[in-house]
């Protein structure tokens, strides 16, 4: 039902409403238009009553051309069923920018009648609405009158220039706040894996990769040591760090090595940064802080979302030709790090991942 009536406002912002049901009591018809249309606005005393089309003081509509109005908006059936809410959806006001010319009856239009303060209803009809979109009328729509109601309240009219501002101050407020959480999240997964060495008697053994990786190696190959751009293949056993609960291991698809090209975000940041330190043949634990495995999210009912893992892994093979690394300049002769994948990158073959690794 929700993408019904976001695909109907995409449309009846796009398009004119041409037909238009006979103007419902309380509503007036905006002239050489069919949008019916009913203005309010608050009085000294805090009440909506009717406001005049055009008082005095209106700025022009064409004055507004390319600003934006900050609106909420409710779709309603024409006895007042609420369809969607956009408060309900997100609880900033939603940007319409207001164009230099309109087609008669359509959204834009009606918007263009809006000032700052303004509440206001508007009534389409819904046969003509539905059949831009090629869809029957729902029957529970002709059944509440064949219209729809469309309630808003205007809440600022802003220049473009200051919506992008706000949006790119939006943004990075949003960063800022998820990197703060990420940074408080390492610090206490470490500890709890770092509490966890200390139960076990592991502190002495453990290490740490550059990338935050923990690791504690129980049989050192004497093979070589993959690169980026290798493919390994590994056996494992997963589980959670907190629990000692298994969720994947070869042991459940055959015992086949899961095979997967090193360093190019085919699987978690934690096996990249873990597996790349050990030389073939051997075997390890490693212990993987959320950020590193499944973050925020987890993965499915197995893995919660920032759980910390624990990895027993034996590097069983190691193919192929490493990736060449771009040089540095010339000055320096210096390898420049390998670049990293992209976040949601994260694709391994479905059938031998651990835990289908996205």
């Amino acid at each position: 039902m929700r993408l019904i009536f976001l695909l109907l406002s995409t449309l009846l912002l796009a398009q004119g409403a041409a037909a238009q049901t006979t103007p419902a009591p309380g509503f007036a018809t905006l002239p050489g238009s069919t949008t019916q249309y009913q203005l309010f606005r608050r009085d000294a005393a805090g009440r909506y009553v009717p406001r005049v089309l055009a008082p005095a003081g209106d700025a022009p509509y064409a004055s507004r051309a390319g600003q934006v109005l900050l609106v909420y908006i409710e779709y309603r059936t024409d006895r007042d069923s609420v369809l969607m809410a956009s408060r309900r959806l997100r609880p900033e006001p939603v940007p319409v920018g207001l164009a230099p010319t309109t087609k008669p009856g359509s959204i834009e239009e009606a918007m263009g009648l809006l000032l700052p303060g303004d509440s206001a209803v508007f009534r389409f009809n819904a046969d003509t609405a539905f059949a831009q979109m090629r869809q029957a009328v729902p029957p529970f729509i002709k059944r509440s009158g064949n219209a729809l109601r469309l309630t808003v309240a205007a809440k600022e009219l802003v220049t473009m220039e200051q919506m992008q501002a706000r949006q790119q101050a939006m943004m990075a407020e949003m960063q800022r706040t998820a990197k703060a959480r990420a940074a408080k999240q390492v610090a206490a997964d470490n500890a709890k894996i770092q509490a966890y060495f200390k139960e076990k008697n592991l502190a002495s053994q453990a290490k740490k990769t550059p990338g935050g990786t923990w690791y504690v190696i129980t049989k050192r190959g004497t093979g070589v040591v993959p690169k980026p751009g290798q493919t390994v293949s590994v056996k494992y056993r997963g589980t959670i760090l907190e629990t000692g609960k298994e969720f994947d291991s070869t042991a459940k698809h055959g015992d086949t090595p899961f095979d997967f090209v090193l360093g190019q975000g085919q699987v978690i940041a934690g096996w990249d940064q873990g597996l790349a330190v050990l030389p073939k043949g051997s075997k390890a634990t490693l212990y993987i802080p959320s950020a590193l495995g499944y973050g925020e999210r987890g993965a499915g009912g197995d893995i919660p979302p920032n759980a910390n893992l624990s990895f027993d892994v034996e590097l069983i093979d190691v193919k192929g030709e490493a990736t060449p690394q771009a040089a540095a300049p010339a000055k320096t002769a210096a390898k420049a790090p390998v670049k990293k994948a992209a976040v949601g990158a994260k694709k391994a073959p479905a059938k031998k991942a651990p835990v289908k690794k996205k």
